[in-house]
């Protein structure tokens, strides 16, 4: 009977269907359409915060198409005012009004000079510059850790805790490729901005780079619009105001 017993578990065990397996790039596409539509345009406020409380405050309009174009014009302060940038993959330009000719710019420079840099402010899909290595559960949450697709990419690693409910990302630590950290991103106040789109307004970040140093970036009038592509062209820096007519 015993035998019998045993015989009947082995089969039930070999029966069973398999452990669910998470889908790690599933996963993160459904991160990147919950962050943002594939094409929109947007507001928003950086500001710098210095050991000392200082703050330096920038305000950006931004259109996207796509997973990988992203165009960005300062409207404050008046210093930076008519500035814009322009991200095509890995490729990034930096328009100043009477300088002539957009310059070449890369994704660890920073534009606005604080802890976000270039790559940040012109962020393209995750799905774009990142594989998933790996994805778990872990209590409430998602835990994915990406690999750079190529050596251009800002960070080799990002190691992202994404809430299983909502399907956001909560935290986010970037890394070298040796391993160190080289800063963390944390989303907050989760805002309906409409039209089915309902994402973290707040994005904070800090680095044991640039200790005491931090950075904020809050969203505004988030929405769904197509933009042409001839938009994403160097020549179209300096007519971006034109969008926002």
């Amino acid at each position: 009977m015993k035998t019998l017993l045993t015989l009947l578990l082995g089969l039930l065990v070999l029966l069973s269907p398999p452990a669910f397996a998470l889908d790690g790039d599933a996963i993160l596409r459904q991160v990147d359409r919950n962050l943002e539509p594939e094409s929109y345009e947007m507001y928003r406020k950086l500001i710098n915060i210095e050991p000392d409380g200082r703050k330096k405050e920038f305000v950006l309009y931004s259109v996207k198409k796509g997973r990988d174009k992203v165009a960005a014009l300062f409207l404050s302060p008046a210093s930076e005012k008519g500035r814009a940038t322009l991200r095509l993959g890995d490729n990034m330009w930096l328009y100043i009004p009477g300088v002539g000719k957009p310059v070449r710019i890369t994704s660890l420079q920073s534009v606005i000079g604080g802890v976000f840099n270039n790559a940040d402010i012109l962020r393209l899909d995750y799905t774009e510059e990142y594989a998933v290595a790996s994805a778990k559960e872990e209590g409430a949450d998602y835990i994915l850790e990406l690999k750079a697709k190529t050596g251009a990419v800002a960070y080799d690693r990002l190691k992202m805790r994404v809430d299983r409910k909502t399907v956001l990302p909560r935290v986010i630590e970037a890394s070298a490729a040796s391993g160190m950290l080289i800063k963390t991103i944390t989303f907050k106040n989760v805002k309906d901005f409409g039209g089915g789109i309902r994402r973290p307004a707040t994005v904070e970040t800090e680095s044991p780079v640039f200790k005491g140093y931090k950075s904020v970036m809050l969203y505004s009038q988030l929405k769904r619009r197509s933009v042409p592509d001839e938009v994403f062209t160097q020549n179209w820096l300096s007519r971006l105001e034109e969008l926002r007519k």
